[in-house]
């Protein structure tokens, strides 16, 4: 397979680049890393005239914590500078291990942070954990910049809020009062594969009881979902094995699962179960830590 000819644009600024997007519109791609868009290109499913990339703006590849506003992820960040982060095993270990889960080696030292959420594929890894904990995401454009939280930012599959001009340049973590956050998948390969499911949980404990919850599905609905149902169920309660189980049941019942070759609806639908109850344990026992 070949890659079909096309203008390539390697700005040094952001201005420069989102002038770019906004001269050439629908015809312009960004690449960053190229693990999507290049094989999407050699198979004919995108045919941007233009690409416009992002390695000059380096920038864009930080991790860095700034008092008052949280940890800054750069979008250009790869998914292994997200595992090997000194800051973020330190504040928020299951965003590394989130990003541990992405595929192979090889496309962790390549794909992004930024690629993969603008993306929006269903199935991927980091943006469960990422809005459980609350991020939000920076959009800059010819007209100006905005935050976004990334709870909001996915509107269906491979569909975003993102606009023709504008490029996601980093993912913000704030603060928070959360004692404890986990990432759990369920794919048919050891490593490397999809996710059939996805579930991130983020607790606050005080004592035994939970002051504050979030789970978030991946892989189970058009876009990651919170199951809000199951995260009031455990609000002010003092958990215990069967309050988990009953949190999976009625996390199960909000998700809304599609069939397809990695597995059935109703299959999925028991995985999330089975997997926001393990996610919670363990979020809660890392809490009491």
């Amino acid at each position: 397979m070949y890659l079909p000819d096309f203008e390539y644009y390697a700005p040094v600024s952001l201005p420069e680049a989102c002038g770019l997007l906004a001269q050439f519109g629908p015809r312009a791609k960004v690449i960053a890393g190229g693990t999507d868009v290049l094989p999407k290109m050699k198979q004919e499913i995108l045919a941007p005239e233009v690409l416009v990339s992002l390695k000059n703006l380096s920038q864009l590849t930080d991790i860095y914590y700034e008092k008052g506003k949280g940890v800054v992820i750069g979008a250009r960040a790869t998914h292994n500078d997200l595992v090997n982060s000194p800051l973020l095993q330190e504040k928020y270990l299951s965003i590394c291990e989130a990003a541990h889960h992405m595929a192979n080696n090889q496309i962790r030292n390549r794909g992004t942070v930024g690629g993969n959420i603008v993306n929006a594929v269903p199935s991927a890894d980091l943006p469960p954990i990422l809005i459980a904990l609350g991020a939000e995401v920076k959009l800059v454009g010819t007209g100006g910049e905005r935050t976004v939280p990334l709870e909001e930012f996915f509107t269906g599959p491979g569909n975003t809020v993102i606009k023709q001009d504008e490029i996601l340049t980093e993912i913000v973590v704030p603060d928070q009062s959360f004692t404890g956050s986990t990432y759990m998948k369920f794919g048919l390969r050891r490593s490397g594969a999809l996710a059939v499911v996805g579930v991130a949980t983020a607790v606050a404990m005080h004592g035994d009881s939970c002051q504050e919850v979030r789970i978030v599905l991946g892989a189970v609905a058009p876009v990651p979902m919170r199951a809000k149902k199951a995260e009031e169920l455990l609000k002010g309660k003092a958990v215990t094995a069967e309050l988990l189980e009953e949190a999976g049941v009625c996390a199960a019942g909000e998700s809304k699962p599609i069939s397809d070759i990695r597995g059935s609806a109703e299959y999925r639908k028991d995985m999330v179960r089975v997997f926001t109850k393990r996610a919670l344990k363990k979020a809660v026992q890392e809490g009491h830590s």
